[in-house]
């Protein structure tokens, strides 16, 4: 196969179709050409500045043409592309920064800012942006005078492709390292499932740091697709969002349910032609039955698929969503193993669970991760090293997810095991907001803990003891939180106590907090 890296399919549909659009944004577009000679450009330009195979590049932008043109320059440098949240604060960015080892780094004007409030020594070499006194930056005017042919070939498809970084229980977000083959697996399956074609134009609604993202770029790009950024002004609101759906005519949306819930609610969708739309998949959390049917009555002419696989083994799993019964209220199964993925349920001490008794779903893929990025002792903790038949073992990762298989083969989501939960398809681990928390010099205690919220989600909520003397607020502890953790991690609200409720044993009783909360009809 002559497609054995990410990039390739790029320059392949810019000898087989030069002016279709690759992306498109507000009207505004780029074609696969286009794409393919941009790209190169970035590549030479972090080539000159002396990039090796294997260095880590931060995509640290917003919404726009250019964010296709740092992905696929970064890959075709031979680096390793880092999506970061445009919206993060200072302080996460200098440690995603620093644990990674990012030296390049390609930003859009709007992040400047936060660039700036970098230490100086933390300042990696910048691309994208105009000249501005204490960053080393490069602008597109000046990337666009290197070369636009294709740099050389220099890395082989078990080369690391992208580092994601996510939530981490410590406090210290971790990152997983994902290959060219495990990427290409992804999206292959992906295209193959939906049916994409060189005619289909596929939302990139998620931001890049949210794994969703990759179908978006990476499958549309195997069937020359045109991906349709969403600018993240429209994914604020419902009923812009249901307009970019009309006006750039979509065909396939792959989100969370939460922002279909706001979309069949708040999106005025009767007033939308939206005729176009041929297949939603959605993931990140579980759908409530009731909202997904009435979606589904909305808009009769469409698929709907339940992809479930955490980051770092995206897609192990699907269910296309068959007509819904009105009186069925059962929660939609995950489905089964997607092709190329293998998994074991396990119950205590790692026996196999029978049919219908949950237990740990442990997962072996191709799309699997090769691990967190510089956390041994978290990799020896999560992967599971079974005997196989030959030299090398199988390699399982222990998801944390709880499900069971029904005698239909079908799987079903129970929950978690630990303490990571998923609000509005974003991992957040309770335990990083109750480190920051801890940090506020006048924090004595802190417990996060979840609701359900009236969107099929969760709200994260949290409750502090303070020490003695203090004069924080909840506005002051918030003000205090958006310097550590991103904006969808902030909790909803916080309480101040005079102290924490306890269990027998002594520890914080979250439970009754949860409970106390969710009675209350908090949030």
């Amino acid at each position: 196969m002559s497609d054995f890296l990410i990039h390739h399919a790029i320059s392949r549909w810019a000898e087989r179709q030069p002016a279709a659009p690759a992306l498109r944004i507000q009207g505004r577009a780029l074609s696969y050409a286009d794409l393919d000679r941009a790209s190169n450009r970035l590549a030479h330009a972090l080539l000159d500045r002396g990039l090796e195979p294997g260095d880590r590049v931060g995509i640290f932008m917003h919404k726009g043409l250019e964010l296709g043109v740092a992905l696929y320059g970064v890959l075709k440098a031979g680096g390793v592309f880092v999506p970061l949240d445009p919206f993060l604060p200072a302080a996460r960015l200098e440690a995603m920064i620093q644990d990674c080892g990012i030296r390049h780094l390609v930003a859009s004007e709007g992040v400047a800012a936060t660039l700036m409030q970098l230490p100086e020594g933390s300042r990696p070499r910048v691309y994208g942006l105009t000249p501005r006194d204490g960053l080393e930056t490069m602008d597109w005017e000046a990337v666009g005078g290197f070369r636009d042919s294709a740099p050389p070939e220099r890395l082989i498809d078990l080369d690391l492709g992208y580092i994601m970084y996510t939530s981490g229980s410590t406090g210290r977000p971790k990152g997983m390292m994902h290959t060219h083959r495990g990427s290409l697996t992804s999206a292959r399956w992906g295209a193959a499932h939906v049916g994409l074609g060189p005619e289909d134009r596929v939302a990139s609604h998620a931001p890049l740091h949210f794994d969703l993202s990759i179908f978006d770029f990476f499958s549309t790009a195997q069937a020359g697709g045109t991906v349709v950024l969403v600018p993240e002004g429209v994914t604020r609101f419902p009923a812009s969002f249901t307009t970019y759906v009309e006006t750039e005519e979509i065909n396939v949306i792959f989100t969370v349910p939460f922002t279909l819930i706001e979309m069949l609610e708040r999106g005025a969708m009767e007033q939308r032609e939206l005729s176009s739309l041929r297949w939603i998949l959605f993931g990140g959390e579980p759908f409530p039955p009731g909202q997904l049917r009435t979606l589904m009555q909305r808009l009769p002419g469409v698929r709907f698929t339940n992809v479930y696989g955490p980051a770092e083994a995206p897609s192990c799993t699907c269910y296309d969503v068959p007509p819904l019964s009105v009186d069925d209220d059962t929660p939609i199964p995950i489905g089964t193993m997607s092709r190329n993925s293998q998994g074991l349920i396990l119950g205590q001490d790692d026996q196999e669970c029978g049919p219908g008794e949950p237990g740990e779903l442990c997962v072996r893929s191709s799309t699997l991760t090769r691990g967190y990025w510089n956390r041994p002792e978290l990799n020896a903790r999560v992967f599971l090293r079974l005997p196989s038949e030959g030299p090398l073992p199988h390699i399982y990762y222990r998801t944390g997810d709880m499900v069971s298989r029904g005698e239909d083969g079908l799987l079903h989501f129970h929950g978690r095991k630990d303490r990571m939960v998923k609000t509005r398809g974003h991992r957040v681990e309770l335990d990083e907001i109750e480190a920051a928390l801890g940090l506020h010099p006048e924090v004595s205690e802190a417990a996060a803990y979840t609701v359900p919220d009236d969107r099929g989600s969760k709200a994260i909520l949290a409750t502090v003891a303070l020490r003695p003397d203090a004069k924080a607020d909840a506005a002051a502890l918030i003000r205090h939180l958006r310097n550590h953790l991103p904006a969808y991690a902030l909790p909803r609200e916080i309480a101040v106590a005079a102290d924490l409720p306890r269990t027998s044993s002594g520890k914080i009783d979250r439970t009754r907090l949860q409970s106390h909360d969710a009675a209350a009809g908090s949030p």
